[in-house]
């Protein structure tokens, strides 16, 4: 199995670590604010009463992060609609949101008819949703030099043969993701990964092949998928999940490009040896990692 980026092993929250756990979705993005690339953790989930989203960004100078928490009651209409400010190493970050019309497919994360805008003297450094022009004219700010990007997105899904997610590979068009199985019968446990509704992977004969993985295309990038389903066979229903990796690989053209091209682009604005670079190329070149937790309930 692939290890997990640095990132990922920092992230104090994980919805499943018991049973009463709920669906819950974190995305690790990049955003460049003064003068330097940092990490923006949003954190989705949802319980039987409310909708809840966590905004973490952390901090250069010291090991903490500043948070700030947006719920949507749906008994208070005005809360679906705000602004909130916060400071991280002397920058002011203020946070709006419009949910008014959002719309949900299952996910904690809103599929359409949404915003949420992270803005730093006055460029939306952080922009989530699909109401952009909105966006940037309830905050009366412009687009950001530099773009923010997913670095990775971690999605726990509860479900009993069926779990969803969507993602997008090649920083545009979302894929829909669906991972189905049939543990149970008299035939042998079989599995099934398509993306947008072709079969790419089908895994039979699974007790033997609970743990693997191969390699797909979706729209000519090739997409390594590792999996292990070890707790679907043979831990008790509900004590373990599934667990799957999406990881793009890089083309041909990508790999003679890379030969050709520096290590670390072309520059810093931050001292020492601090890996977050205010070039975008540098990032850009960061692999999108897609971990899905898929939690059988019988």
């Amino acid at each position: 199995m692939a290890s997990s980026p640095p990132l990922a092993q920092n992230l104090t929250v994980d919805p499943a670590t018991n049973k009463n756990a709920q669906s819950s979705v974190t995305c690790v993005y990049q955003a460049h604010f003064g003068g330097c690339w940092r990490s923006v953790t949003i954190f989705w989930t949802k319980n039987m009463m409310n909708y809840s989203l966590i905004m973490s960004v952390d901090s250069m100078e010291t090991d903490q992060h500043q948070t700030c928490k947006i719920e949507l009651k749906p008994w208070h209409f005005w809360s679906r609609k705000g602004y909130k400010s916060f400071h991280v190493d002397g920058y002011q970050l203020d946070t709006y949101w419009d949910f008014r019309s959002a719309r949900f497919s299952g996910s904690p994360e809103p599929c359409t008819d949404y915003y949420v805008a992270l803005v730093s003297d006055e460029e939306v450094v952080l922009l989530l949703g699909d109401l952009n022009k909105k966006a940037y004219r309830k905050t009366k700010s412009r687009p950001a030099l530099h773009d923010a990007f997913l670095f990775y997105k971690k999605e726990h899904v509860f479900g009993r043969k069926s779990f969803s997610t969507r993602a997008s590979f090649d920083h545009s068009k979302e894929h829909a993701i669906v991972v189905e199985s049939s543990t149970h019968g008299p035939k042998d446990p079989e599995m099934w990964i398509s993306v947008d509704g072709i079969v790419l992977i089908n895994i039979k004969n699974l007790q033997w092949k609970f743990r693997g993985n191969e390699t797909i295309t979706i729209n000519k990038q090739p997409i390594q998928v590792f999996w292990d389903v070890y707790g679907w066979l043979f831990c008790d229903p509900g004590s373990s999940h599934g667990m799957f990796i999406f990881k793009p690989c890089a083309t041909e053209q990508e790999s003679d490009k890379d030969d050709n091209s520096s290590v670390h682009g072309n520059g810093s604005d931050c001292s020492g040896e601090s890996m977050y670079y205010s070039t975008a190329g540098h990032f850009k070149e960061t692999q999108f990692f897609l971990f899905l937790y898929a939690w059988k309930i019988e």
